[in-house]
C-alpha cells in the first residue's frame, strides 16, 4: 500500500478526511436510538501548488457532506436564504466560491492598508494575483486571477448523481436491464423534460434531476453531473466570483478524484470526457479568438476566456478509501460477526450537513456576522474561515419554511451576493474617502482596479444582479454566452426559477430593524 498511499489522489483523499474527521460530532451521521446506521456523501475542495515540484503543497479550502435538496414548490418561498441544493458536490464549489470572495476581501484590505502605511510588503496571498495589465484585455478585466502554479482538485467519497453513475445504478439493481422508456417521455413533446435521477437507465447522456424517494415532491434541481459538466465551461467560479477573479486556464477543475469502486469508465467519459456528451464544444472559445491568438502559447500572460476543458477522474484505491471512510452507505469490510449483525440494519441518509470553508490568508473582522469560526478555531492545522451545519438548507436551528436572516447559509444566494456588494462598497467608500473622486453613473472604477457596472453594484432584487443584467462587461458577456452554449449541449436543461424577486433587505433581521 505504500506507493499507493502516496499517489496524489490518495493525499487528497487522506487531507480531505482527515479535515472531515476533525469536525465536532454534531455535523456528522450517527447511529440512531433505533439502530439505523446513518451515511452521507462527502466533497472536499484541495489547491495543489507547484504540483510534481519538491516544494509541492496542498491545502484544504473546503469540506462538505450533504445529500439533499428541495421540492420546486419549495423554491419561490426562499427568498434567497434558503439553499435549493446541498448535495456534498455542490456545497462543495459554493464553499469554494465563498473562501475565494474572502480571499480577495484580504487581499483588498492588505493592499488598502499597505498604501496608507507606505510599507511595502511580499505577496498579499498564495492563492491569487493581480492581472498584468496589458493592452489587448478589456479594461473591464476581473483585477485578479489565480496564482498560475496552483491547481484545483475536488474529492468525492461517492460517484455524482446522474449521468456518470448511471452504469453503477444499473449494476446494483437485481435485474440490471435498461428500464423502457414510456412512450409519453419519449416523444418531443416531452423530450426537455428531467428525468430522475435513478429512472429510465435506458436514455444516457441527458440531463437529469436530483434523485429522490419515489413519492417524494419533484425537484428541478440538477443532478451532480450535470452541475459539474457545466462547470467545465463555466469554471469552478460563481457569477460573484467572476467579478474579482477572471477565468483563467487553471479556475477549471483539474481532476476529480473518488473511490475505485465508485467510477463508471464508461459513465465518466460520456459525462465528462472530451469526446463525450459535450465534444461539440472542443475547440470553441469565448470570447471569440483570431485564429493567431489561438495559435499563441502564452506562459506569464495567460489568456482570461472560457472553454470546455475535462478533467481528469482520479481513482482512489478501495482498500485505501475504506481505512479513512465510516460514513459511507455500506459498512466498511469486516468479517466478524458483530458488523455481519449490523450490516443487517437499515441505513439511511443523515439529514445533517456540514460546511466548512479555510480562512483567507489574513483574518477579517466579523462584522457581526456569525460564520462559526469562533467555535471551530482550527481544523486539522488549518484556520476556519466558515463552520456551519445545514438542516433542509437553513442553518441547523432554523426553520426553512420562515426563511430569516439569520437561519441564512453562508453560501445562500443573499449572503453570497451580499459578501460581494461588500467587498465592492468597501473598496468604493475607501476610494471616496481618500481622493474624494465621483464614483460616476455608468460604472464604478476603484483604485483597486475593479471596475463594477452600477446595474450589478446597485441592484435591487437578485434578478437584476444576476439574471437580467443591462449593463454586462466584456468577460461576463462571455460567460454568459458560453453558459447557454453549455446548456444548449447538455440535452434538457431546464431552469429552475422563483427565486430571484427579492432584494438585500432579505438579510436584515425583523427584530433587529424595530429597534
Amino acid at each position: 500500500m505504500g506507493e499507493e498511499t502516496s499517489s496524489l489522489s490518495c493525499r487528497i483523499a487522506s487531507l480531505v478526511h482527515a479535515h472531515f474527521d476533525g469536525l465536532p460530532a454534531r455535523s456528522k451521521p450517527t447511529v440512531r436510538p433505533d439502530g439505523t446506521r446513518e451515511w452521507i456523501p462527502m466533497s472536499g475542495i484541495v489547491l495543489v501548488k507547484g504540483e510534481g515540484t519538491p516544494d509541492e503543497a496542498l491545502t484544504c479550502v473546503a469540506v462538505t457532506s450533504g445529500a439533499k435538496c428541495l421540492s420546486a414548490s419549495q423554491v419561490p418561498k426562499c427568498k434567497g436564504l434558503v439553499l435549493h441544493d446541498w448535495h456534498a458536490e455542490i456545497l462543495a464549489l459554493r464553499a469554494f466560491n465563498y473562501w475565494l470572495l474572502t480571499e480577495c476581501q484580504s487581499f483588498l484590505a492588505q493592499e488598502q492598508a499597505q498604501k496608507l502605511s507606505d510599507e511595502k510588503k511580499g505577496p498579499f496571498s498564495p492563492y491569487i494575483r493581480r492581472r498584468r495589465a496589458r493592452q489587448d484585455l478589456p479594461s473591464t478585466t476581473p483585477p485578479f486571477e489565480l496564482s498560475p502554479d496552483l491547481k484545483i482538485y475536488m474529492y468525492c467519497t461517492c460517484a455524482p448523481c446522474g449521468d456518470a453513475s448511471m452504469e453503477l445504478c444499473m449494476a446494483a439493481q437485481d435485474d440490471p436491464t435498461p428500464w423502457e422508456v414510456p412512450t409519453t417521455t419519449a416523444n418531443e413533446a416531452e423530450s426537455e423534460e428531467l428525468l430522475d435521477g435513478r429512472a429510465h437507465f435506458s436514455r444516457l447522456g441527458i440531463v437529469r434531476r436530483k434523485p429522490s424517494r419515489a413519492d417524494a415532491e419533484a425537484t428541478r434541481s440538477k443532478s451532480c453531473s450535470d452541475k459539474l459538466a457545466l462547470r467545465q465551461v463555466s469554471s469552478l467560479l460563481s457569477f460573484e466570483s467572476s467579478l474579482f477573479v477572471a477565468t483563467t486556464e487553471n479556475a477549471y477543475l483539474e481532476g476529480v478524484a473518488m473511490p475505485e469502486g465508485e467510477i463508471s469508465q464508461v459513465g465518466c467519459e460520456r459525462c465528462f470526457g472530451a469526446d463525450g456528451r459535450m465534444g461539440d464544444l472542443k475547440g470553441k472559445f469565448w470570447p471569440e479568438l483570431a485564429q493567431s491568438d489561438k495559435e499563441e502559447e502564452e506562459e506569464e500572460d495567460r489568456r482570461y476566456g472560457w472553454r470546455f476543458r475535462p478533467f481528469r477522474v482520479l481513482s482512489v484505491p478501495n482498500a485505501h478509501f475504506e481505512s479513512l471512510w465510516a460514513f459511507g452507505k455500506s459498512d466498511p469490510i469486516d468479517s466478524s460477526e458483530a458488523s455481519e449483525a449490523s450490516a443487517l440494519k437499515k441505513s439511511k441518509p443523515a439529514v445533517i450537513s456540514a460546511v466548512w470553508a479555510g480562512a483567507p490568508s489574513l483574518l477579517l473582522p466579523l462584522r457581526g456576522v456569525d460564520n462559526g469560526a469562533k467555535s471551530l478555531p482550527k481544523l486539522h492545522g488549518s484556520r476556519t474561515g466558515l463552520y456551519e451545519t445545514i438542516i433542509n438548507g437553513v442553518k441547523q436551528g432554523n426553520r426553512a419554511s420562515e426563511p430569516l436572516a439569520r437561519g441564512a447559509s453562508a453560501l445562500s444566494r443573499a449572503r453570497l451576493w451580499g459578501l460581494s456588494k461588500e467587498i465592492v462598497q468597501s473598496t468604493t467608500h475607501q476610494h471616496d474617502h481618500v481622493s474624494g473622486v465621483d464614483t460616476g453613473v455608468e460604472g464604478k472604477q476603484l483604485t483597486t482596479g475593479l471596475h463594477v457596472p452600477t446595474q450589478i453594484a446597485e441592484a435591487q432584487t437578485y434578478r437584476e444582479f444576476k439574471k437580467e443584467p443591462a449593463v454586462l462587461t466584456e468577460s461576463l458577456k462571455a460567460r454568459r454566452i458560453a453558459i447557454l452554449d453549455a446548456k444548449n449541449i447538455l440535452r434538457g436543461w431546464a431552469p429552475n426559477l422563483g427565486d430571484e424577486s427579492w432584494g438585500l433587505e432579505v438579510l436584515i433581521d425583523p427584530k433587529k430593524r424595530k429597534r
